[in-house]
């Protein structure tokens, strides 16, 4: 055990229930070692703030487990924390029409840089820093005695530069034949948990995908940007949408798309893919004179090809500038970000500057953030990082 103490300008920021132990506030980072030492935060007298762990995540140097000094960083612990998480989404676990949902949010479950997801049956374990892995044996064990899983697999996501570490990611169980389907809202997905750092589908956007085919899609020609393999666009299908495009720069994006549409026995001939970049396509849209009734923009915070470099926060208003142009009048776009760095009033910001740019008026209808088993800390904003606003051109 590692005492670290804290400057006195954050001490009560930790003693509020802070979650993450951030490298400005600790005096002396030279002291850890091993990351997955149990550390005491102290003040500048010595005395007990809260106990948690080191693990390099981002600018954090760990996360804060527990307030009580006496309670053992064991077994016990886990279940403890999983088992509330489990309890609080026991409405999911019950619902026949949606099969995958996320079990155990990091922070906002108690337990920062762990998150845990439920496909049908299925565990997926991703670990933020090698700090949490170190505590892999005790969170595998509570969930094999307490999660009835079929399965349990992980994805390492600490490297140097926060990205994820590619390996055979199967940990426990029997190995399933991938793809698995999943439903969400009574919609067909197909995932694969052994393949890369995605899984196929975003679970977070699981509310915004049901507006979509509920109230946004019907008769409409919708066009799904940076579509990855084309949830939107299912969803959109499914709600009646005359026609569907999907964008993506990735090859592998069109396969998955045509796969997903198929599981729902969605025709494809009224179903468009192209495998480009989306600014190319807006290009391409503007000089073939196609128009649209409802675009998705769902965009990486951060991506880079060869021609580009995109960053949500420096090119989003060009995405909504080049969306006006090709929309219908009263057309929808759903506008989504995943970017924790800005919080929702600078995304209106930055999607008002892009409707100024193209001289269009619009309102917002509806606004989105996480879904509810995605829990949040309400200390961390950066935990509640999804952002998604319904807007009427």
């Amino acid at each position: 055990m590692i005492e670290l103490v804290i400057k006195s300008t954050f001490v009560k920021q930790f003693q509020h229930k802070f979650p993450l132990i951030h490298k400005e506030a600790v005096q002396n980072m030279n002291d850890l070692n091993n990351e997955g030492e149990i550390v005491h935060l102290v003040d500048g007298n010595g005395r007990f703030i809260a106990k948690g762990y080191y693990g390099n995540q981002n600018k954090g140097l760990g996360w804060v487990l527990t307030h009580n000094k006496d309670e053992p960083i064991d077994k016990a612990f886990f279940r403890t924390r999983i088992l509330a998480a489990i309890n609080k989404r026991k409405g999911f676990y019950e619902d026949p029409n949606t099969t995958a949902f996320r079990l155990f949010n990091g922070e906002g479950d108690g337990i920062g840089g762990l998150t845990i997801d439920y496909y049908n049956g299925h565990y997926l374990l991703n670990w933020y820093s090698e700090g949490i892995y170190a505590f892999k044996e005790l969170v595998v064990t509570v969930l094999t005695e307490y999660g009835e899983c079929v399965s349990i697999y992980e994805k390492k996501r600490f490297d140097t530069k926060g990205s994820y570490i590619d390996d055979d990611d199967f940990v426990y169980g029997e190995r399933p034949e991938f793809p698995l389907i999943i439903q969400e809202n009574g919609m067909n997905y197909a995932v694969d948990l052994n393949d890369g750092a995605m899984t196929g589908i975003f679970l977070d956007q699981r509310d915004v995908r049901r507006a979509l085919r509920d109230r946004y899609a019907k008769d409409k020609h919708v066009l799904n940007t940076f579509s990855y393999t084309g949830a939107f666009s299912v969803a959109a299908a499914l709600g009646g949408a005359e026609s569907t495009t999907s964008v993506d720069l990735a090859k592998r994006s069109e396969p998955k798309t045509i796969e997903n549409f198929s599981l729902n026995g969605i025709d494809l001939e009224q179903q468009s893919t192209y495998v480009m970049d989306i600014y190319s396509y807006f290009k391409y849209a503007k000089r073939h004179s196609l128009q649209f009734d409802t675009i998705v923009l769902d965009p990486p915070s951060f991506a880079r090809n060869k021609k580009k470099t995109f960053s949500s926060a420096k090119d989003y208003p060009s995405l909504i500038k080049h969306s006006a142009e090709i929309i219908n009048k009263n057309g929808v776009i759903v506008a989504s970000t995943n970017n924790a760095s800005f919080d929702m009033k600078h995304f209106k910001k930055l999607v008002d500057q892009g409707f100024n740019e193209a001289g269009v008026s619009y309102q917002v209808k509806e606004e989105f953030g996480l879904p509810k088993d995605f829990a949040t800390h309400s200390l961390y904003k950066q935990s509640d990082y999804l952002k998604v606003l319904i807007l009427k051109v």
